[in-house]
């Protein structure tokens, strides 16, 4: 592909970012987004169609989200305004509004409007553009790297079509990094002397597209950063080898939202590897997360939960050890403290697993709130004072250590007000057997029990 499908900083006559610069300037040039812009898909059949429609671009930084919606404003003959929510308010929504009307008054021409991180508007900001999506005043796309059905309101969904764009694969990474060499070496840029060419190693390609890790700019961004390492292989001919690739890509460069939908979708899938007792798999997704940045106190929290909500009584060690990984890490840090953590996690995805203390809470919260607060029986009930006394507390307990197996049969410690409640069910794995097979002798005990279970 020859430089003329991109835009060279010639052209401008100004610095612009190699990222920038080499933006797509047409549909073809665009690389990625298959499953939207393939032969039938959701964007190709608007295009051709000349129907669009306001639309929600959800996806990772360096997708092209932008870019996309620049071409599709070219390509319909649109205006194209672009707003950030992080830099823009109301006022420059409403400013947005009159050139929209103004332009299609005096030209005849249609307005596509694009707000860039438009889940940082608040709800009455989104609600701004409702009218003037309504009426046509302009075609609406908004861009967002969050879960639009959390940080975008119902309003707005609902006059919004949500397009999903995915990081880049590998050999689309490639192709813009063959493409960025391209046209380096044809134009007339400041990094190369008109005539001079530029190459790189394929181990150095594949570094740079490891390190990109699905985001287009980020990888133009290390080409660009690269050429101020490259060698002279022989005379006007640049060479970005291994050496030259590590001087700008540093450890730690993965993508990771730390508050976003991929933390929250990278936690899911902890969770379930511990849950279904996949240790290589939790391992993954435990130093994923590490290696992304992600809090590490954070994880051992998180285990720690699991511990309680997936293996509870089958294996009560499960719980100590995440409570120690979790010590472990206070006192070593990262990246000492960090293998704690991950025996904690392979641990907990091989030990027997229980549910049923968690299904158990959950069965009795939700009674205790259909039912309110019932009193405490008399019987169970202290009373350390004479009045107390006198008003029956405490009468007719019978003190458990006192009877045989340590165990008032028949007893009951429920409100009157009460049906006696099961909520406890151990399952047949782990320690959740022995339990299982006491509660069920002490269960036949109340049974035989010749006390009149209190009501």
């Amino acid at each position: 592909m020859t430089s003329s499908t991109y835009q060279s900083a010639s052209q401008t006559g100004i610095y612009q970012p190699l990222a920038d610069r080499l933006r797509p300037q047409t549909l073809q040039a665009f690389i990625g987004q298959k499953h939207l812009l393939g032969p039938k898909r959701v964007l190709t059949k608007m295009l051709e169609a000349n129907r669009l429609y306001s639309l929600i671009f959800w996806g990772p930084p360096g997708v092209g989200k932008t870019t996309l919606a620049r071409l599709i404003a070219r390509q319909s003959n649109l205006q194209f305004i672009s707003l950030s929510a992080v830099l823009d308010g109301v006022k420059a929504v409403r400013e947005a509004v009159e050139q929209a009307k103004l332009h299609r008054e005096q030209f005849q021409q249609g307005t596509l409007l694009f707000v860039d991180e438009v889940h940082r508007f608040n709800k009455a900001q989104q609600d701004a553009f409702l009218p003037f999506v309504e009426d046509g005043t302009f075609v609406f796309i908004g861009a967002t790297t969050e879960n639009p059905s959390f940080e975008l309101n119902n309003a707005l969904l609902s006059r919004a079509k949500v397009l999903v764009l995915r990081s880049l694969e590998e050999d689309e990474l490639e192709q813009v990094i063959e493409h960025a060499l391209d046209d380096l070496s044809q134009s007339d840029h400041e990094f190369l002397p008109a005539g001079e060419s530029l190459a790189i190693t394929p181990e150095a390609k594949q570094i740079l597209i490891r390190a990109a890790d699905g985001d287009a700019r980020r990888v133009l961004n290390f080409v660009e950063q690269a050429i101020d390492f490259a060698d002279e292989a022989e005379a006007g001919r640049w060479l970005i080898d291994r050496d030259a690739v590590m001087e700008v890509v540093q450890e730690g460069q993965r993508r990771f939202d730390k508050g976003g939908e991929a933390f929250y979708d990278q936690i899911s899938a902890l969770h379930k590897s511990v849950r279904g007792s996949d240790p290589d798999a939790a391992l993954y997704w435990l130093i994923r997360m590490l290696d992304g940045g992600v809090d590490p106190r954070y994880l051992a929290r998180r285990l720690i939960r699991m511990a309680s909500e997936e293996i509870a009584n089958a294996d009560p060690k499960a719980l100590q050890l995440a409570l120690n990984a979790a010590e472990s890490y206070e006192r070593l840090g990262s990246p000492e403290g960090d293998l704690a953590l991950a025996q904690a996690a392979t641990y907990l995805a091989v030990a027997p697993k229980s549910n049923a203390v968690y299904m158990a809470y959950k069965a009795c919260l939700a009674d205790i709130k259909d039912n309110g607060s019932h009193e405490v029986p008399l019987h169970l009930r202290n009373a350390p004072t004479e009045l107390m006394s006198q008003l029956d507390y405490g009468k007719g307990y019978r003190y458990a250590h006192d009877e045989p197996e340590a165990f008032a049969a028949g007893e009951s410690y429920f409100p009157k007000e009460m049906a006696e409640k099961s909520y406890y069910q151990p399952v047949e794995r782990g320690l959740e057997i022995k339990i299982s097979a006491k509660m069920r002798h002490l269960q036949s005990l109340n049974q035989q029990s010749i006390y009149k279970r209190r009501k």
